[in-house]
């Protein structure tokens, strides 16, 4: 049985048993490919014959390449699977990569908008043009309710219930939370829906997307990074703020002003409350920052 045989196969196993979609295939068969190539390269073993030791030295020499952690733990996520498929199809009688052991990932701690950086961003839409009030509903709307890029570009009119100060969100797979959004954001997104949106000849099958672009069409991913660059660059922020940020710092001011941890991970929508915990440790600088005003020893 040669590779290609295995990966054939891998692939199916990957498809049916594992439920992944083609994308995670696409990357797990290219981590493949590289140990191969690397097996090749350090005496070309027969996959039977493969070692601990080998998978070892291959995430080694990932982390040599100055490789991604996260792409060196999808690459050992991918050989444990190769080889429980292995094992599964009786290939082989032991999984050299059971006990092998990801990276450690450090969290990068991630960049936070003052209130007062916000508003800076706020007050450079010109509120004369089209795009000028819709891009302040969008700003208005990241930060009072701390949404991913990908929850904007897809917020639904039918999904507002703005008259109880409440909006519907459609998160990771799918899954749905009620998010509360304040007075402010409420105002301006009325204020878009009913003077720009309105007036505007809507594409097809987007009837119902609140933010469009001139063409009546949803807005990209990539519009928002573009709409939030510029608003910073013209507010003259130097942080390297992104869509994100605002969810970052949604988070990061609703733990500061005592929020419990619990409330804000069901408001961000994340699976763990590890995920969450960051939060509690952008929130120190802050200690930091009153100590180095106020202690008389620093």
């Amino acid at each position: 049985m040669n590779w290609k045989a295995y990966e054939n196969g891998f692939k199916a196993f990957l498809l049916l048993e594992r439920n992944l979609s083609e994308k995670s295939v696409e990357a797990y068969l290219s981590d493949l490919r590289k140990f191969h190539k690397f097996l090749e390269t350090n005496e070309a073993k027969s996959i039977k014959d493969v070692e601990t030791k080998d998978c070892h030295a291959f995430l080694q020499e990932l982390g040599e390449l100055s490789i991604a952690l996260s792409s060196q733990a999808r690459a050992l996520s991918s050989l444990k699977s190769f080889f429980k498929y292995l094992s599964f199809e009786k290939i082989i009688v032991e999984n050299p990569a059971e006990l092998l052991e990801a990276p450690r990932q450090s969290r990068k701690i991630p960049a936070v908008l003052s209130l007062a950086e916000i508003d800076l961003m706020l007050q450079t839409f010109d509120q004369s043009t089209p795009e000028g009030v819709r891009n302040k509903a969008i700003i208005e709307t990241l930060y009072a309710c701390g949404l991913r890029v990908s929850e904007l570009v897809n917020l639904q009119i039918s999904n507002l219930y703005l008259e109880i100060d409440f909006i519907k969100v459609i998160g990771k797979g799918d899954k749905e939370r009620l998010v509360p959004i304040n007075k402010s954001a409420t105002k301006h997104i009325s204020i878009y829906k009913n003077k720009i949106r309105n007036k505007m000849k809507i594409a097809a099958g987007h009837e119902d997307i609140l933010f469009l672009n001139r063409r009546g069409k949803q807005l990209t991913r990539v519009m928002i990074f573009y709409i939030v660059k510029a608003a910073a660059k013209a507010a003259g922020i130097t942080k390297n703020v992104s869509p994100h940020t605002f969810r970052h710092s949604f988070a990061t001011h609703l733990y500061e002003n005592g929020a419990d941890l619990r409330i804000i991970q069901d408001m961000l929508g994340h699976e763990s409350i590890t995920t969450t915990e960051i939060y509690s440790h952008i929130s120190t600088q802050h200690l930091r920052d009153a100590l180095i005003q106020f202690h008389p020893r620093f």
